[in-house]
This record gives C-alpha cells, structure tokens and sequence, in this order.
C-alpha cells in the first residue's frame, strides 16, 4: 500500500485541510510531522465546519489512527482544549485513535512569553509569528533542554529538568526586562496538565513501523508551506521547523522509504501571511477582490492575508525541492469571472533573468516578475466534480500551470466541500 505525503507549495493557506481530510477516507493512518498549533486547518463537513490547529485532519473521520509526531512541537494546555473542543462538536477522541510521540518537545507558557516579547521588540522588522510559542520551543528542542512529552512522567526529575530550563530563560527574560518564570509555578502547571496529555504519548515510531508492516496505508500531514521552510524558505520570514516533503520521515521516526507518493497542494494563486517578500502581491482592487471571494483570513489569527497573481516560479521550485509526483490545484473558482489573468513565470533583478527565487533576502527583495497573460473565464466552476464540467478557458489555465511547474494536477478541488473534488490520480494507487 501506497503512503502519501501532502505538502504545501506555497506560503502556507493552500486549502490542506480539505485534501487531507479528502484522503484520509483512503488511509489508516494521518500523521502530523512538524510545526505546533501555529497551524490551521478548516474542514467543512455536511456543513459543519471544523477549525484544528494540532490535532491532525483524521481525528474527524471514526476508524481513523491520529498521529501527532516527534517533529512537532506541543502546547498540552492548547492541545488538550482542542480536544475537548472536538470533543463538544460530537468527535470521539481518546488513547485509541490518537497518539502522540513521547520524544515531542512541549510549548510553555514562557515560550509564548518569549515570542511575544521579541516580535513587539522588533517592531517594524517583526517576523510576523503567531506569538504562540513556536520558534523558541524549538529553540529549546535544538539546544537540548526542552521538556518532552515523556518528561511529565518522570515528576522526580521534572523539577531538575525545569531547573535547567530556567537556568537560560530567565536570564533571557531578565535582559529583556520582563518579569522571571516562577519555577514552582510552572512545575504545578505542568503536573496539573498531565492527566489530560500522558495518555496519548507513546513510541510512534514503533506504532508507525507497526502499522506500515501491516500494510496499512499512512497518509503524512505537512503544515505551513514549502516557503515557509527553515532552510528553503524566505529567510528570516519562516516558520521555525522544515515544512518539506523529508520531513516526513525525520518527524515520525520513519525512513525515507516510507514515503511513496508526494503530493503538493496548490492554490489557483498565491497568498501569503505576516512579513516578507512575495513577487506577485498585488495593492489594488484585484488583489483585494481575491481575498474577499477567497474569504483569505487566517485560521489560527484571523489576520488577511496578502494575495496576488499566481507565481509558477515558487511552485516549480517546491515541486523540485520536494520531489512532488503530483499536485492537487485548489481554489480555481475563486478565479471564476475574471477577464483576465497573470501567471508569474519568471522574476527579473537588477535587469537579470531568475527562473527560481535566490536565497538572498537582498536579491528577494528586489524581485521583479515577468508575468504571461491569460484569457480569464465567465462561467463557475464552483462545486465541479469532473473535467467536463469545466470551462473550456478553465481547463486551459490548469494545464499551462502543470506545464510551467513540471508536475501533473492529480485533484482538483473546486469548494470547500469535502465532495466537490475532481480526482486525476489516487495517490495511493502508487
């Protein structure tokens, strides 16, 4: 049996959530494998909509096997209200459909502290974070003195383990001006949490083997976007995990050939959140229409995201840095009605030729795309469930992007519904 990983090619908001959920009918397994509750996933289901920040797209499908692994960084306070939520709105979740690794990082109220404190300090050059803890949990993960999920287990050597904690931050905080963490205070935090977390920790690594021996089929959920990626992202713009295709492997405790199939998520343009450079973004009455009709706000922070003409320059540089097989084109009816559109397929800087985007942050900066014009269509294509439902011009757009990008559209959704989802290509037939 096949296993799928599904990627964002872009800055993140490329419509996961539905195609995860989508697929997940067809697997066993979903498994989140990097980043925290910085994400956001909105699923729409018979009409009811679902938010999810950690939990993974599966955990709304009965039958199905949660996975949250150990390249994801956990707030147990967020995640365990996320469950209870859940839990109000009518999903089952308990030990035997979700798991989380022993050896994930936790996020602590003095990392939601920290990345507060820095981005208002930055003020004008601020990065655009949540503000929920992220980068300085993995901060912490990296210099070897975070507290795992595992660790609230241990209450006898909890208390060094802070003690450690506390040696680096407070000085942190104390040269920041902010007030100290109260040791015995984050210690009471941490063992009145347990009960709630400790449950569902396990080694999921072994789980994961177990289950791929057994033939079941593990679909591997990204978060944020190939763009938003540690090491190939905008820089300093970026999350602080890596948002690619190998991570999939690193943050669940799997080898490389675990994974049989990458598909990347793709929208019909391109949107992004918080700072930093995007080529096509548009200031006008074009961009914004795309945001009203794309209904472009954040999940986890409510905020607008920027938007502009779709760039096949970034895609075409995701599908190679991930190894994409195919992608799943998402939000083309927000495009329904427009005379005409622009294709970014290619940058000038400085009066040079780019056919990818420079790590540069100077070069990034100064980016120019070279845009193609496209014929636009009249007719929706809002809730199309095969090709011919299409406009002619519709179908036109799609295949010049699989030509630009270099990879073939395996589905194409069409709304937010879980059903309005044309399939090319099962990923998991591979």
């Amino acid at each position: 049996m096949a296993n799928v990983v599904v990627i964002g090619t872009q800055w993140g908001d490329e419509g996961k959530g539905k195609i995860v959920d989508w697929l997940s009918e067809r697997a066993d397994v979903v498994v989140r494998f990097q980043g925290g509750h910085n994400a956001g996933h909105t699923l729409v289901i018979d009409g009811v909509t679902y938010k999810l920040n950690l939990l993974p797209s599966g955990v709304v499908r009965e039958g199905k096997v949660s996975i949250i692994g150990n390249g994801v960084v956990v707030d147990p306070w967020a995640l365990a209200d996320e469950i209870e939520g859940m839990r109000a709105q009518g999903i089952a979740i308990s030990p035997e459909n979700l798991s989380i690794a022993e050896n994930a990082p936790l996020i602590l109220p003095l990392h939601r502290a920290l990345d507060q404190a820095r981005e208002a300090a930055l003020g004008k050059a601020r990065i655009g974070t949540t503000g929920r803890g992220i980068g300085p949990a993995y901060e912490d993960k990296v210099a070897r003195r975070a507290i795992r999920v595992g660790d609230l287990a241990e209450p006898q050597v909890l208390a060094e383990k802070v003690d450690r904690l506390l040696l680096h931050h407070n000085a942190l905080l104390r040269g920041l001006g902010l007030p100290e963490v109260d040791r015995d205070g984050l210690i009471q935090a941490l063992e009145e949490i347990t009960p709630r977390i400790l449950p569902f920790a396990g080694a999921i690594w072994k789980q994961l083997d177990e289950a791929r021996r057994a033939g079941k089929r593990i679909l591997f959920e990204g978060a944020q976007g190939t763009m938003l990626d540690i090491d190939h992202g905008t820089y300093p713009f970026v999350t602080s995990s890596n948002s690619v295709a190998g991570m999939a492997a690193v943050g669940s405790g799997q080898g490389p050939g675990a994974v049989d199939y990458v598909l990347g998520i793709v929208k019909a343009y391109t949107t992004r959140v918080g700072g930093g450079p995007f080529p096509t973004e548009l200031h006008d009455d074009v961009g914004k229409g795309l945001g009203e009709r794309g209904r472009e706000f954040g999940t986890v922070t409510g905020r607008a995201r920027r938007c502009g003409w779709f760039d096949a320059v970034l895609v075409r540089q995701a599908v190679k840095v991930n190894g994409i097989d195919g992608i799943a084109l998402t939000k083309a009816d927000v495009l329904d009605g427009m005379d005409e559109l622009k294709v970014c397929t290619g940058y000038r800087i400085d009066g040079e030729s780019f056919d990818h985007l420079p790590a540069s942050s100077v070069q990034q900066a100064k980016v120019e795309p070279v845009y193609e014009v496209m014929e636009g269509w009249s007719e929706t294509t809002r809730g199309a469930r095969s090709w011919a439902d299409l406009p002619a011009t519709a179908v036109k757009y799609i295949r010049r992007i699989e030509e630009i990008i270099g990879a073939p559209v395996a589905m194409l959704s069409t709304s937010p519904e879980r059903e309005d989802t044309i399939l090319v290509h099962d990923p998991f037939a591979d």
